[in-house]
């Protein structure tokens, strides 16, 4: 069977990115909801579920039970491997030293080039050149790299040099795998990873929470302008036809007016008309 070619140029590193790590995916696996994660960190996030038998995914909180089996996505990695090298040969030479700011390559000699990567196994910064054996030796594809990091000692722990990526919820800090057996056994911890992907959620669940929130209350705004707009018409209404009826009932009493008028002008004319004849008749008997 042919293998498929993969084209990576349409896609961009985020879009294969470890929700949890933030990272390029690492041995990529894909959980019941759809959503993909390096196996290790969907692992670490689930063996802090293991007392509740039901694991959920860190991006959607879908929940599932028992715990799902992780199978490798081939077709995925082959593509975060094709990204991996696009991104290393994408570096352009003009860029390649580092500037003000930037992360110095750790194995330069002389002038430093820009870190492109850091990893935290070797706890080194590496430039394009000095990251491909990350890539290439497989001793060194195991080892964990992320973005290159400013201050890389600042992530290691100075009692036991160890990586800190464990967070302790009882004191409220980060810590290093050794601190679980010593300071802080019986504490409850949580892979750092793990717990800044919950925080980014519940960051994420506040804002979209704070959004619904104002457009409930933007919806309430036009209620009540549609309110205001209803009883101003349902007033105006009201008074034309309150003008209407009194109009209608002035004209009918002008009219009434003036037909009892008429009638007791024509009654007068007649009752005068009677007595002067009543004159005229005595008048001529006289005579």
């Amino acid at each position: 069977m042919a293998e498929a070619s993969i084209s990576v140029d349409q896609f961009s590193v985020d879009q294969f990115s470890c929700p949890v790590c933030l990272d390029l995916l690492k041995d990529p696996v894909a959980i019941p909801c759809g959503h993909s994660f390096c196996k290790e960190c969907i692992n670490i996030s689930w063996d802090q579920e293991d007392q509740k038998e039901v694991y959920s995914c860190p991006q959607c909180r879908d929940t599932f039970t028992p715990r799902p089996v992780l199978r490798r996505n081939n077709m995925l990695a082959e593509v975060v491997e094709k990204l991996k090298k696009t991104e290393v040969q994408a570096a352009s030479p003009a860029h390649c030293y580092a500037g003000p700011g930037d992360v110095e390559c750790d194995f330069c000699t002389g002038r430093k080039r820009k870190a492109v990567k850091s990893c935290l196994m070797c706890l080194a910064s590496s430039c394009e050149t000095h990251l491909k054996p990350h890539y290439e030796v497989p001793a060194l594809k195991k080892h964990k790299l992320v973005e290159a990091i400013t201050q890389l000692n600042g992530n290691i722990c100075s009692q036991h040099d160890r990586l800190i990526d464990i967070y302790c919820h009882t004191d409220k800090r980060c810590i290093c795998y050794m601190c679980t057996v010593d300071g802080h056994k019986g504490h409850d911890t949580v892979s750092a990873a793990v717990e800044r992907s919950k925080k980014q959620y519940e960051v994420t669940d506040v804002q979209r929470k704070s959004q619904q929130r104002i457009r409930e209350k933007q919806e309430k705004v036009q209620e009540l302008k549609q309110a205001v707009n209803t009883i101003k018409l349902s007033a105006q209404t009201a008074v034309e036809d309150n003008e209407r009826i009194f109009t209608e009932m002035i004209s009918s009493m002008e009219k009434r007016r003036s037909e009892v008028t008429e009638r007791i002008r024509a009654q007068e004319k007649a009752e005068l008309s009677r007595a002067e004849r009543l004159l005229e008749g005595t008048g001529a008997g006289d005579r």
